[in-house]
């Protein structure tokens, strides 16, 4: 069955995608009311990453990396693979051929709702990398796909083009919609928690600092 490809989305000039550099995905999610972010099983193979950068979705059958291999011919430069394996962890469907393929692509990350293999060789690569699992247990080939087709991954749904940013703690998803005004609001959620951290070291509570009411005592 062949591997059916969408058309590639428009990306972001690379000031404006530079201008997210810093924002953690916590800061993102909160935000998003708490929304947006990849549940806590899809985690970087090797900690101190970061990713950020515009997805490239594919849709894999269980199992099958067939249409993983048919990216790499569409990539470009700096993309983030966002892979939808259905969150299938006995098969792997990508190690470290396909990742040094898709080094020489120009990926800028990896994020797989699935298992991959060879991770001590993936932890050496400077292209960081996501997943749910592992397993030594390899793929199949060709039951068909879809790349540039909406997918979803940690629970998230993720289009084509849709900004990804991602650090030790996992992967938040920004859609194109939402990016206007998003960034001032992230950078000063961030300032607000410099600040709340500075007076937690001065000797101020959390709970005055965040309003939380005063506690009803019952009984002595």
């Amino acid at each position: 069955m062949p591997v059916q490809i969408a058309a590639a989305p428009n990306l972001l000039s690379a000031n404006d995608l530079a201008s997210w550099r810093g924002v953690p995905p916590a800061i993102v999610s909160d935000e998003l009311n708490r929304a947006g972010a990849m549940d806590a099983g899809i985690k970087p193979v090797a900690p101190g990453w970061t990713v950020l950068g515009q997805a490239l979705t594919v849709k894999c059958m269980v199992g099958d990396n067939g249409p993983l291999h048919v990216a790499l011919t569409v990539a470009w430069p700096g993309a983030i693979l966002v892979a939808d394996a259905g969150g299938f962890l006995g098969t792997a469907i990508w190690g470290s051929i396909l990742h040094g393929a898709g080094a020489k692509a120009g990926f800028a990350g990896v994020v797989i709702d699935g298992a991959v293999r060879d991770v001590a060789e993936l932890r050496r690569s400077p292209v960081p990398i996501y997943a749910r699992g592992v397993t030594p247990a390899g793929p199949h080939k060709g039951w068909g796909g879809a790349i540039n087709a909406p997918v979803q991954c940690g629970g998230v749904v993720v289009s084509a083009g849709d900004l990804v940013i991602g650090d030790d703690d996992g992967i938040a998803v920004i859609r194109s919609d939402q990016l206007s005004g998003l960034l001032e609001r992230c950078r000063a959620r961030m300032a607000k928690e410099e600040d709340m951290v500075a007076k937690i070291a001065a000797g101020a509570r959390t709970v005055d600092l965040i309003g939380l009411p005063t506690p009803d005592k019952i009984g002595r």
